[in-house]
């Protein structure tokens, strides 16, 4: 009968504090696990040197563009040795002994988070690819190829994530997870822009699987930022860009630029996407018959270009657009088309190095062209609208491109255009180029490092067997 009674206080409160005493054992037992602070201390030291190797890289690329431009300085004509003998020398050493630091390094990592296979990941994120890559990069921006370290930078960071906190020390997060977060530290780290790490880890790396990295993406962000902000201070990769636009009239530039840059993104995907499959004709031939050959020819026509508009076109663009949103040297009109044929020359060599900071140098362009074309409009606003249309319409990442440019200019006035400018560019980016320009080039990254291991454990079959 005495169980049929209902609970008095005093019942309820003991079960009350055995409740609590149940869970806060459970809640404080990770606290004192000395393997708990180990896990994250190894996250923590990994997201630090993932952000050091981007800043010794970061540091790296401006003595090397520097270098170049004293070179090209002293005497232009000496690009025409020194780009095809850059291009043909970082082809042949990335080719033969390195060959997953060839191109930008995003689709190799995008690839890598999609494979359950360890070894397939390993070749393609690994320490020793992470140093080949920052090399044979600075290699690239010593000869004037029009190369950026964004992408070098993500795979860099994932290879270091991947590798130091990976099962060999103790597993603390997934493969993938660590990849994901090593991207964004990546990102965050090279440009100071962690917001923007964070929103390329998600749009752009986790397309095909939900984002459930998330303490493991914050905490390597947040440690790699550190870094950045303890080396190289507070900086911001444009400066302080004061362009600002009135509203309502406002509006036509922004839907302009928007247009402008989504089909010019898209179409510009569209035309890489189909370089990396082969090039037609007997070009294409030659291209795959004799490809450090074909690369020195892709480093003569750059130096061509180069000596053309001055020297413009060479590396990054990064000193010309800034020099044209401080209004101190307006981009000539011909720009924007100039530097996306350096970047495709870049691309088609296969020398490694990315697209993404470039397409920033086509997209201020673009603004500045349009900016020409319509007298009464501010040039450096319609430069950071332009930015952020083609890199969203290159990449199909609106969230990420309007971030990351507005981090990269400190100039929150212009979030609200820049949005949209975003949104209208991936709108008509994907009526030209359906599929992502990353997400399309990581799968016959994936496909060749399958293959490799394939034929690696075909040849281990038959030595056994033998």
């Amino acid at each position: 009968m005495s169980s049929n009674l209902p609970p008095t206080d005093a019942n309820r409160s003991a079960r009350t504090f055995r409740h609590i005493a149940r869970s806060s054992r459970r809640y404080a037992s990770p606290l004192i696990s000395l393997g708990h602070w180990r896990r994250r201390a190894l996250l923590v030291g990994a997201a630090l040197l993932a952000g050091l190797f981007a800043i010794v890289f970061a540091i790296g690329a401006e003595h090397a563009i520097e270098l170049h431009a004293r070179i090209i300085a002293s005497s232009p004509w000496l690009s025409l040795a020194l780009a095809p003998a850059g291009f043909a020398g970082m082809a042949w050493v990335a080719r033969r002994f390195f060959p997953a630091t060839q191109g930008s390094g995003i689709p190799q990592t995008i690839a890598a988070s999609l494979s359950p296979d360890a070894e397939v990941r390993g070749r393609l994120l690994s320490l020793k690819i992470a140093g080949a890559k920052l090399v044979l990069t600075l290699g690239g921006l010593l000869s004037g190829a029009s190369i950026g370290r964004e992408g070098p930078s993500v795979q860099i960071g994932a290879s270091v994530m991947h590798s130091l906190a990976g099962r060999r020390f103790g597993r603390i997060a997934s493969s993938r997870n660590l990849i994901v977060a090593g991207s964004g530290a990546g990102i965050a780290a090279a440009f100071n822009t962690p917001l923007g790490g964070i929103m390329f880890a998600i749009e752009e790396m986790c397309r095909h699987h939900a984002f459930r990295a998330n303490s493991t993406t914050l905490t390597a962000v947040i440690f790699a930022g550190l870094m950045s902000l303890g080396i190289l201070g507070n900086y911001t990769y444009f400066g302080r860009t004061p362009a600002a636009l009135s509203w309502p009239a406002g509006i036509w530039p922004v839907l302009i630029c928007g247009a402008a840059g989504g089909i010019l993104g898209g179409t510009f995907s569209r035309l890489l996407v189909a370089s990396a499959r082969g090039l037609p004709g007997r070009v294409g031939n030659f291209a795959a018959e004799r490809p450090i050959a074909f690369a020195a020819g892709c480093g003569l026509a750059t130096a061509l270009i180069g000596l053309v508009t001055g020297g413009a076109t060479y590396a990054t663009g990064y000193a010309e657009s800034k020099a044209a949103l401080e209004g101190t040297a307006p981009l000539p009109v011909y720009f924007f088309a100039a530097k996306m044929l350096v970047i495709w020359l870049a691309f088609v060599s296969r020398i490694p190095g990315g697209v993404f900071a470039p397409a920033l140098a086509v997209g201020a362009g673009l603004g500045s062209t349009l900016a020409a074309l319509n007298p009464g409009e501010e040039g450096p606003a319609l430069m950071v609208l332009g930015m952020v249309a083609f890199l969203s319409g290159m990449t199909l990442t609106p969230i990420t491109s309007f971030v990351i440019v507005m981090e990269m200019t400190a100039n929150h006035e212009m979030l609200i255009p820049l949005m949209a400018a975003s949104v209208i560019a991936y709108g008509f980016s994907r009526s030209v180029s359906p599929r992502a320009l990353y997400d399309a080039l990581a799968v016959p990254a994936l496909e060749r490092a399958q293959a490799e291991v394939g034929r690696d454990a075909a040849a281990r079959e038959k030595a056994d067997a033998s």
